[in-house]
């Protein structure tokens, strides 16, 4: 087990148990059908948990962007290891959204409402609003990596375990995913995390769908870039206070 392919797999099943409760909830026909946000966000922190469980010992479980990009902008993470870090977790993205249709695969069939299939495969908006939208995005992920960075009673020096994931345990970080579900997922679906919505959003449109909402791609620059910015003023003032 490499790094890479621990990102890979971990991200994996995290789009695979993540997204796969969103088509279970959504979906026509399924046995969760209606079942609420309570259950995707319960389902979506205990996918969390378990891409941490698996890539955890082997990568630090970033399983996100947002937050390789900010232990780099922190000077923790090496930035050469950056861009095969975003390659795993993109790759294992589109993978787990993937088989999150082949699973779904009749009960997306059965399904007439496109933006229900779309749900299962990426965030939008409650209401759509540019700056707000942006902004719930960011203050998601900040919340997200700041509290990780205190999970951790993290050290910053170079001999000391690095900030991620995988440094604090996967409950911990469940539970934060969960909390942030709760109380700022019901603007944009949070996905505090651009591989997670980039990469099934890339599948949904690769998929033979016949109902895409090409407008979808309008928005699909907010929830990769704010959460970069969310993560990476994150990690900055982490720096800045300790």
């Amino acid at each position: 087990m490499t790094p890479f392919i621990a990102e890979f797999i971990g991200t994996m099943f995290l789009v695979l148990l993540g997204n796969g409760v969103v088509a279970n909830v959504l979906l026509t026909g399924t046995k969760g059908n209606g079942s609420g946000w309570i259950v995707i966000t319960t389902g979506w922190a205990l996918a969390v948990f378990a891409g941490v469980v698996i890539a955890g010992p082997y990568s630090g479980a970033h399983l996100n962007p947002a937050v390789t990009i900010g232990l780099a902008v922190g000077g923790k993470f090496a930035w050469a290891e950056v861009l095969p870090f975003l390659l795993a977790q993109f790759a294992g993205a589109m993978t787990g959204a993937f088989l999150v249709w082949l699973m779904y695969k009749d009960h997306f069939t059965a399904t007439a409402d496109a933006g229900l299939k779309a749900a299962a495969f990426y965030t939008a908006p409650a209401i759509k609003n540019t700056s707000r939208n942006f902004i719930s995005e960011a203050i998601g992920t900040f919340v997200l990596l700041f509290a990780v960075f205190y999970f951790t009673d993290a050290q910053m020096g170079e001999e000391k375990t690095p900030i991620g994931l995988g440094s604090i345990g996967a409950i911990p970080v469940a539970f934060i995913v969960w909390a942030i579900g709760l109380s700022l997922g019901g603007t944009t679906g949070y996905a505090i995390n651009p591989a997670r919505d980039l990469g099934p959003r890339i599948v949904y449109n690769l998929l033979p769908f016949k109902d895409k909402n090409k407008e979808d791609w309008k928005y699909s620059w907010i929830p990769v870039i704010a959460p970069i910015v969310g993560g990476s003023i994150a990690a900055a003032l982490y720096l800045l206070l300790n």
